[in-house]
C-alpha cells in the first residue's frame, strides 16, 4: 500500500494529449469523451484529497513466451487465466474502505480499472512502481505481474515518495512487440496492440496484424514477459488468480467449436467472457490460420456458415492459410455466392 495526493497530475494530462492526438474513434472514443475527468482525481470527485494505491500480485511462474511455440493451442494472457481481477480486487478493497470509513469517518470510493481514473500515474506518484517504456507499471519487488487498485478518500494523509524510473537503457519490451505498437519509448499506439485488437476491438482485424498475432487469442504478454525486472516476480498467493489448468494451453479446435452457451460456461467468472463468443472465435480462427495445422481445415470450413460475420470472415482467412488452392476454390464456388456481408466477400476475393 502506498499513498499519493489526489491533486492534479501534469504527466497524466501529457499522456492524454498524446493518445487523443491519435484521433481514436469507435472502440476507443471514450478516451476523448472522458479526457476532462482523467486529468485529475479531483476532476472526477472534487472532494478527493488522497489516493491510497494497492498492488496485488498475479504472477504464475510459467514461461509465457514458451506457450507461443505450441501453434495448435491458444494463448490467453496470464492475467486472465482464472477469475476476473476486477471482482477479486474490488472485493478486498471494499473491505478496507468500509473499515476506513467506519474508523476515520471518512468518505471513500473504490476503483479497479473501471472508471476514468489514471491509476498508473497515481501508483507511480505513490511509489508502487514506475511506468516503463512499454507504459505498464513495473516494480522492483513484483516485476511486471501485478494489478493495481485505488481507494480515494477525502482524508488528508501524508504522501509517500514517488518511485524513480529504473528502465535505464533497456528497450527489450519495445523490440519484442510483434506489431510494433510502440512509436517511441513510453508511448503506445493501442490500435496496433494485440491486447487491444483481441479484447477491445469489435470489428474485423486488419490483415497486417493477423500473422503477428500468432496463437494469441486473448491479450498479449510479450512486453511484460521479457522485462529483466521479472527476476523478482513472485507466484500469486491468491487462489482465485492462479491459472486454471484448462486455460493454460487449450486446443484451438475445441475453442473454435464453442457456441455461445458453451463459451459462457467455460469462461464464467473470467475476464475472457466480456469479449463475447463471436469476437473470441474470430481470434481463435486467426490462430488456426497461423497454426500451419491442416487438420484444422474442417474446423474452419464448419464456421463458414456461422451466424457471425466476424467468424465467417476469419474462417475464410484461415482457409486461405491452410487449405490447398484447389480446395479453397471449391469452397469459394460453394459459399461466396451465398454471402451477403461485404467484409466476408472481401475475404473470399483476397486469398
Amino acid at each position: 500500500m502506498k499513498i499519493a495526493s489526489a491533486d492534479g497530475n501534469p504527466a497524466t494530462a501529457e499522456k492524454l494529449r498524446y493518445f487523443i492526438g491519435h484521433d481514436y474513434h469507435g472502440d476507443m472514443d471514450w478516451l476523448a469523451t472522458t479526457a476532462g475527468r482523467r486529468t485529475s482525481p479531483k476532476a472526477m470527485w472534487p472532494e478527493a484529497q488522497t489516493a491510497i494505491e494497492f498492488a496485488m500480485n498475479y504472477g504464475q511462474g510459467i514461461d509465457t513466451m514458451q506457450r507461443l511455440n505450441a501453434k495448435s493451442q491458444g494463448v490467453i494472457s496470464v492475467y486472465a487465466l482464472n477469475r476476473d481481477y476486477h471482482d477479486v480486487i474490488k472485493g478486498k478493497l471494499k473491505k478496507i474502505a468500509t473499515w476506513l470509513a467506519s474508523e476515520a469517518h471518512a468518505e471513500v470510493k473504490v476503483f479497479v480499472d473501471t472508471a476514468p481514473l489514471m491509476e498508473k500515474p497515481l501508483a507511480h506518484r505513490a511509489g508502487l512502481g514506475w511506468q516503463g517504456k512499454h507504459t505498464n507499471l513495473l516494480s522492483r519487488e513484483l516485476g511486471s505481474w501485478f494489478f493495481i487498485g485505488t481507494i480515494l478518500t477525502d482524508m488528508v494523509l501524508p504522501p509517500d515518495e514517488p518511485e524513480v524510473d529504473h528502465c535505464g537503457s533497456c528497450h527489450a519490451c519495445l523490440d519484442i512487440c510483434p506489431t510494433k505498437a510502440f512509436p517511441a519509448p513510453y508511448q503506445l499506439d493501442a490500435r496496433r496492440c494485440i491486447s487491444y485488437l483481441t479484447i477491445e476491438h469489435k470489428g474485423h482485424i486488419d490483415r497486417e496484424f493477423r500473422k503477428p498475432m500468432g496463437n494469441r487469442i486473448f491479450g498479449c504478454d510479450d512486453c511484460l514477459a521479457v522485462c529483466p525486472w521479472n527476476k523478482f516476480a513472485q507466484v500469486a498467493s491468491e487462489a482465485k488468480l492462479r491459472a486454471r489448468e484448462d486455460l493454460l494451453s487449450p486446443d484451438l479446435d475445441y475453442l473454435a467449436s464453442l457456441d455461445d452457451a458453451a463459451f459462457r460456461k467455460l469462461f464464467a467468472g473470467s475476464p475472457v467472457k466480456r469479449v463475447g463468443r463471436d469476437r473470441f472465435v474470430r481470434n481463435v480462427l486467426i490462430a488456426i490460420g497461423n497454426s500451419g495445422n491442416q487438420n484444422f481445415v474442417p474446423v474452419a470450413e464448419h464456421l463458414l456458415k456461422d451466424s457471425s460475420n466476424l467468424v465467417r470472415a476469419m474462417a475464410v482467412w484461415a482457409l486461405t492459410q491452410l487449405a490447398s488452392n484447389a480446395h479453397f476454390r471449391r469452397l469459394r464456388v460453394t459459399h461466396e455466392g451465398n454471402e451477403s456481408d461485404l467484409a466476408v466477400k472481401a475475404e473470399w476475393s483476397s486469398p
